[in-house]
């Protein structure tokens, strides 16, 4: 059991017997609220972390909240002393301290925090318990279209469902990943028209999916071009209207004369100033759409050729879903080339699935869901299409349109069915990004409707990946970056900064070639996963290659380099890590370098509690990161092979091969592997 969790047993303990000696059983003074309707257990949790350490290694602040339900008459100080007399954790910490209204301060004993670490040195889970109550999850993530190769926006969705399978699955839970793929619908219309038009059979034979993703890139740009037209003058005219609006604004600004009036005025003008910027760039967006393709001879004929093409994708589409035969032979050949191309990816990232049913695995399901939303009273027809209004939202979610075509939505409540039928998971997680959070409020409403209340559903939601400019990260020309050429990218500039000659040369045995590419291929794809997973999944971030593969700073190559470190000495102490488990030699902490790194050990169960209630590994991150400082700490300021006793010695072997278990654990988690030399 965590160390936290074993306070709040306790402080739920004496908050249970508090209750009943000041027989806390009638309505409180304080409110209209019955004082029974307020659990003691709620308030034990209220021990956290002590955000600073000079007041103890863990805080308790019931003390105060508690004195207001329970009336005027409580001091809050006074119902801390009451509560520290009926605490139990004597075994666990030194006297308890109440600070200034009712902070009740805890600090561990030395001894406690000894005996825990070899509890942890030995325990094949590093300490941390498993739920006693698990929970049969699926977690749905990844989800690239395979039409077209992945690239820098698939990575998010990857790396963070890949880390809360693992953090879930190692806390005893029952597990089910799902790569819900796109290998259906209007990527695949858009990729037939292509190759039935402007296909390269040569070029097909030669490299498929480089052959694919020119077609689906050409008839995507001829879809926006055509588009770009047809909005040419709206979007001009929005800037018109914008502009308008923001003069109108400032006029009124300016003829304001009460200050409250002023600040209001103010604040709609800089409303109207944003939604002019936004205008003014979509339509330079739109514009340069139009004069890129116009600027390029052959893509203008073709564009002239095809003034339908978004139309005839859309049929060429409807003809895949509707079984035609020339249009399924094309996916059944294609389809293959693509699953190669992203597996090939996943194996670069050690990434693996339970499952991986797409689009296509749901098909002839769709109608059968449309069937049971109109059976159910929950869809109705409007304006041609087949549509479900809810009363929480202003626009209908469209299960089926106009032209019998089938929706994302109408998918993914087949894939709700399906996964009810066949897992019956207690909850279900989205990791998809924030732009989808009200296609996920829609679908979650219409699950409860169809009966899934009992099964909770998530949108495990996440921002941008950002390039300097503070927008989304591109290539110089505007398209998306290659998922395979920055990782490419990562593992050179690894092997430039942690395999350069210099370095090696000074190791003993230097560094081979082999053995400095397996180096960089570790920490190089380890940097692209940690720097995403080190930002909380709801931030946008900026993708920076030289800081992600740097040796200081909250990256991985940080931790790794930490855990190489314990491994050096574990080397040079001619000792490894099954011998110093095996022997557990008494841990005795003497110096505060010490208390620091085991304090910080014993706490990695909590950060993956912090990760399984936000469903965020930045806290495990964190937790890494903390770990490796206080090593440093640790290494800098406590000899472990020379100047010591055989006890000290032993002692401290404990806390380094401890210290490693830890490491190379967490990254485990968050998908990233460990290497003995750096």
């Amino acid at each position: 059991m965590q160390i936290l969790d074993l306070l709040r047993q306790r402080f739920a303990a004496a908050l249970s017997q508090l209750f009943t000696d000041l027989n806390l059983e009638a309505e409180s003074t304080a409110g209209d609220d019955p004082i029974t309707e307020v659990r003691f257990a709620s308030f034990s949790q209220m021990v956290r972390p002590a955000t600073d350490p000079r007041h103890g290694d863990y805080q308790a602040n019931c003390a105060m909240p508690l004195a207001k339900i329970i009336g005027p008459q409580a001091n809050s100080r006074g119902i801390a002393e009451q509560i520290v007399a009926r605490l139990k954790c004597d075994d666990l910490c030194l006297s308890p301290e109440i600070a200034g209204p009712g902070f009740i301060n805890l600090r561990l004993t030395d001894s406690y925090l000894g005996r825990s670490l070899n509890h942890l040195l030995t325990d094949p889970r590093v300490g941390v318990s498993q739920t006693a109550a698990p929970q049969t999850i699926v977690i749905d993530y990844s989800g690239p279209n395979v039409a077209k190769p992945m690239h820098v926006g698939h990575i998010r969705s990857t790396v963070i469902g890949d880390s809360l399978a693992k953090v879930l699955r190692f806390l005893g839970h029952r597990v089910i990943t799902d790569n819900h793929l796109g290998d259906w619908g209007t990527q695949f219309g858009m990729v037939i028209y292509g190759f039935k038009h402007f296909g390269d059979e040569i070029a097909f034979a030669a490299g498929p999916v480089a052959e694919l993703s020119r077609l689906y890139k050409q008839v995507n740009r001829l879809i926006a071009f055509h588009a770009a037209i047809a909005n040419r003058a709206s979007a001009k005219q929005t800037v018109v209207d914008a502009t308008t609006i923001v003069r109108q604004a400032s006029t009124v600004v300016a003829s304001a004369a009460d200050v409250k009036d002023k600040k209001q005025a103010e604040k709609s003008l800089t409303s109207a100033q944003k939604k002019l910027d936004a205008a003014i760039e979509a339509e330079q967006a739109n514009i340069q759409v139009i004069e890129t393709l116009q600027n390029d001879a052959s893509a203008l004929a073709a564009a002239q050729k095809h003034p339908g093409v978004a139309q005839s994708v859309l049929e060429e589409t409807v003809k895949l879903h509707q079984g035609d035969v020339e249009n399924l032979a094309l996916w059944n050949r294609f389809l293959p080339y693509c699953k190669d191309e992203i597996n090939r990816i996943y194996e670069r990232l050690n990434i693996q699935f339970d499952h991986t049913l797409g689009e296509s695995f749901y098909h002839g399901m769709l109608s059968g869901v449309v069937s049971r939303l109109r059976h159910d009273g929950l869809a109705s027809d409007s304006e041609g299409a087949v549509c479900v209004f809810l009363p929480e939202f202003d626009a209908p979610m469209i299960v089926q349109k106009r032209d019998g075509a089938f929706l994302y939505a109408t998918t993914d409540l087949a894939t709700i069915i399906y996964r009810h039928d066949e897992f019956r998971p207690d909850e279900v997680l989205y990791v998809v990004d924030a732009r989808q959070s009200e296609h996920f409020g829609k679908l979650f409403a219409v699950a409860r409707h169809l009966g899934f209340e009992k099964t909770r559903f998530h949108h495990v939601s996440f921002g941008t990946v950002l390039g300097d400019d503070g927008k989304p990260f591109k290539t110089r020309s505007g398209s998306s970056v290659g998922l395979e050429s920055l990782l490419d990218d990562a593992v050179a500039r690894a092997f430039a900064v942690v395999c350069n000659p210099e370095r090696s040369a000074r190791m003993e045995p230097p560094l081979g070639d082999v053995e400095m590419r397996q180096i960089a291929n570790v920490v190089g794809h380890g940097a692209i996963k940690f720097a995403d997973l080190s930002h909380h999944r709801s931030s946008d971030y900026k993708f920076d290659l030289e800081k992600m593969v740097a040796l200081d700073g909250n990256t991985s190559a940080y931790i790794q380099y930490a855990y190489a470190r314990v491994q050096g000495i574990l080397s040079k102490g001619e000792t490894d890590e099954n011998s110093i488990v095996a022997a557990n030699p008494e841990v005795v902490i003497s110096h505060p370098a010490e208390r620091l790194l085991v304090l910080q050990l014993l706490r990695f169960g909590e950060s993956l509690d912090l990760v399984r209630a936000d469903y965020a590994p930045n806290f495990l991150v964190d937790s890494l990161y903390e770990t490796a400082r206080a090593y440093a700490v640790f290494n800098d300021g406590c000899p472990v092979l020379k100047g010591t006793d055989e006890a000290t010695r032993n002692s401290r072997l404990a806390i380094v091969a401890s210290t490693g278990r830890v490491l190379r654990t967490g990254l485990n988690l968050l998908g990233i592997d460990v290497v003995a030399r750096m």
